[in-house]
């Protein structure tokens, strides 16, 4: 037979009445984690599709032990040894589309902005199965981000389109999509409810630390425009420096696996090792970190996810980026931009800790699940 008679789409009468939700990263397990209980909840028949894009897998595990999910029932191993964006992408979308083949399920969800999102829509458009964007409408206007590039298409090629709030709807209109577009709040809000409930009863990182309540400051940094490249990673180093000699607090740094690669690699590692108050930790499993994000004085990071939380916690967050997708955050006086510039990173420091920590939650009530699920059954039914 032809390669040309073997390409292949699935017919409307072929899908079931089964939903895919692929994650493939520790902040997408975490989003989407109110998403497999509520579908659990209601008995609705799904499955999971974990792609493997992060390249760490005992951490990843660990969060579905931790947050108390079942195993993924797919799980591809290789990607996490592809070392460029369009391999990585290119082997998760292969992976995608025979799963999809063999399941045809009527739903594909997926949340966020990774390579594992881009390429589990693109799969199932491809194959004519109907996609929901979770935290669509999501804009920083930056295109060095691979995670604009990613959240722009996924947009495009989505049925359901679920954005956290009225600004995401407008982005998306703006850009002229043609799917259907709910506010339903972002399930992270959900996220950070339910799990730092499971959090405070289980989590015993502040003693293990020796820290109490609002007596230390958090680092986190990850992004490749960030570690990747030698100027920024050396001026947060230097602006954290900066920071402990002012404020001489503990700055706890749980250090990503690539970061602390980076570090290695650009000689900086010693350096950061003699900075005074920094704390340079392993990797900690995710309820540990939300336990020591709830208790912080005050977080840097790069992370958009931890934007998030910090700003749900009720914690001042000074954000290691020039920009930021979460301009709400910025509005409501819960985060500032720093960039690297380690005059910006200890001004922001100081505007931070005058901060309020009053502001109201932009990003929905803890009800997001719900709200994506009742459209997701709905349509499961017609």
């Amino acid at each position: 037979m032809s390669n040309q008679h073997k390409l292949k789409i699935l017919r409307e009468d072929e899908l079931q009445k089964r939903v895919a939700v692929v994650l493939g990263t520790r902040p997408g397990i975490v989003m989407l984690s109110p998403i497999i209980r509520e579908l659990e909840r209601r008995n609705l028949e799904y499955f999971v599709v974990h792609t493997g894009q992060h390249y760490s897998p005992n951490m990843d595990r660990q969060f579905f032990e931790d947050l108390k999910l079942p195993d993924p029932h797919y799980k591809f191993e290789h990607v996490q040894h592809c070392q460029y964006h369009g391999e990585q992408t290119a082997e998760m979308l292969k992976g995608c589309e025979q799963v999809f083949l063999k399941e045809k399920p009527k739903i594909v969800l997926v949340g966020g902005d990774a390579n594992t999102n881009l390429a589990g829509a693109l799969a199932a458009r491809k194959l004519h199965i109907r996609v929901g964007h979770i935290e669509a409408g999501e804009r920083s206007y930056d295109w060095r981000m691979p995670e604009e590039h990613n959240r722009v298409l996924i947009d495009h090629i989505s049925d359901f389109l679920f954005t956290t709030n009225e600004k995401g709807r407008q982005n998306l209109e703006k850009d002229g999509v043609l799917g259907q577009i709910f506010i339903t709040g972002n399930p992270i809000v959900d996220a950070a409810y339910q799990n730092l409930e499971i959090a405070e009863e289980t989590s015993c990182i502040l003693e293990n630390l020796g820290l109490g309540t609002h007596n230390y400051f958090v680092l986190t940094l990850h992004r490749e425009e960030n570690v990747d490249i030698r100027e920024r990673l050396e001026g947060v180093l230097k602006g954290l420096q900066a920071v402990g000699s002012q404020f001489q607090i503990p700055i706890i740094f749980p250090t990503h696996p690539r970061t602390f690669r980076r570090l290695q690699e650009f000689n900086l590692l010693e350096k950061a090792e003699t900075i005074k108050y920094l704390r340079i930790h392993k990797a900690i499993g995710y309820l540990d970190f939300l336990k020591l994000l709830a208790h912080a004085q005050l977080v840097f990071t790069d992370s958009g996810g931890v934007q998030q939380e910090s700003c749900i916690l009720h914690v001042p967050c000074v954000t290691l980026r020039d920009n930021t997708e979460w301009t709400e955050t910025l509005e409501i006086g819960a985060n500032t931009l720093a960039g690297t510039d380690p005059e910006q990173i200890v001004a922001g420091a100081e505007g931070m800790l005058q901060a309020s920590r009053t502001w109201h939650n932009p990003f929905g009530d803890g009800q997001a699940a719900k709200r994506i699920v009742d459209v997701i059954e709905k349509e499961l039914r017609r």
